[in-house]
């Protein structure tokens, strides 16, 4: 499409990033009426199903075993795949249209565990919902099982910029994010692909991640931008909360730089007042996740979501 780019500049999102926020705003809003006209804001629903005991030592993530955080070490809280898709009827039943299913894994691993992941996602496709999976990192044949599954896209944040990254993560590099991203589009999966603000970042750390994101051709076809919730016992808990307008930057930024990329509201949504999380649909947001909760935090009640989303004035539902 003739506005989409893919060779945006470090500066050029930097200088977007510190735009007068009524300019970037207005901006954002005429890319994202351009594409989603009447403005519909998909629901999407997210399971942890495999839950604690993760390799990885995320410093912002509650399931690393190299944490003290409540789940650490808790790798026998896996759902069996009738009790995962009872999950996926009752958020369907709720109105979500995208159910969204997290393996506290460092990367997927063959056996049983696998074919349960496989089964649950042709069972959410059997729904007639989309089906979304994180579970690390996969090779080549697990990312076509999961494409001949009917899994619609696989999430693999990058998390921030790839300058900041080690200060975040140790036990991944993050050419290893790419390299997974680059499995998961071979397969012909779709990529859910964002990161996560008020880690100790600066600005450029985040025009940085956009645009990794932005440079990605085709782009992600699911941008979730996430505010840091920080959890006691990991090591950004005494990080301060973000400031909304930032996390409304950076939606508008997602917006502008991905114009028919779906920008998902994320993590740290319930510590926003409704009416930034408003300005965040303003700014070009087009989905939220619907339910009480994100894997091992908090979520705003589904009433309300319902609530926000009629104040808002908009309809949930896909573009």
């Amino acid at each position: 499409m003739p506005d989409q780019r893919h060779d945006w500049g470090l500066d050029e999102i930097e200088a977007l990033l510190q735009r007068p926020l009524l300019d970037l705003l207005w901006e954002a809003q005429t890319v994202g009426r351009r594409h989603n006209p009447d403005h519909r804001v998909q629901l999407a629903s997210l399971l942890s199903v495999r839950t604690g005991g993760c390799e990885e030592d995320c410093a912002y993530c509650p399931q690393s075993i190299h944490h003290g955080s409540d789940v650490t070490g808790r790798a026998d809280l896996q759902l069996d795949v009738e009790g995962v898709l009872e999950r996926a009827r009752a958020a369907q039943a709720a109105g979500a249209e995208r159910f969204c299913m997290g393996w506290a894994w460092r990367e997927i691993r063959d056996g049983a565990a696998f074919e349960a992941m496989l089964a649950m996602v042709r069972g959410v496709r059997e729904l007639g919902m989309e089906a979304c999976v994180t579970a690390g990192m996969l090779n080549d044949d697990q990312a076509r099982r999961l494409a001949e599954a009917g899994l619609t896209a696989y999430n693999h944040n990058l998390d921030t910029g790839p300058d900041h990254y080690a200060a975040i993560v140790s036990t991944r590099r993050y050419d290893e994010r790419l390299e997974t991203l680059q499995r998961a589009r071979r397969a012909g999966l779709g990529l859910c692909c964002g990161g996560i603000i008020g880690m100790g970042e600066g600005l450029r750390d985040r025009a940085a991640l956009l645009q990794v994101l932005a440079c990605l051709d085709p782009h992600p076809e699911s941008v979730p931008i996430n505010a840091l919730v920080a959890v006691p016992g990991t090591p950004l808990e005494g990080q301060p909360p973000v400031d909304p307008l930032e996390l409304v930057r950076m939606v508008a930024a997602a917006r502008i730089l991905m114009p028919i990329s779906r920008v998902r509201l994320s993590a740290g949504r319930e510590q926003l007042s409704q009416e930034a999380q408003i300005l965040c649909l303003l700014a070009g947001a087009d989905s939220i996740f619907y339910g009480d909760a994100l894997l091992t935090t908090s979520n705003p009640s589904v009433q309300a979501d319902r609530e926000l989303l009629q104040a808002a004035g908009v309809a949930p539902g896909g573009a």
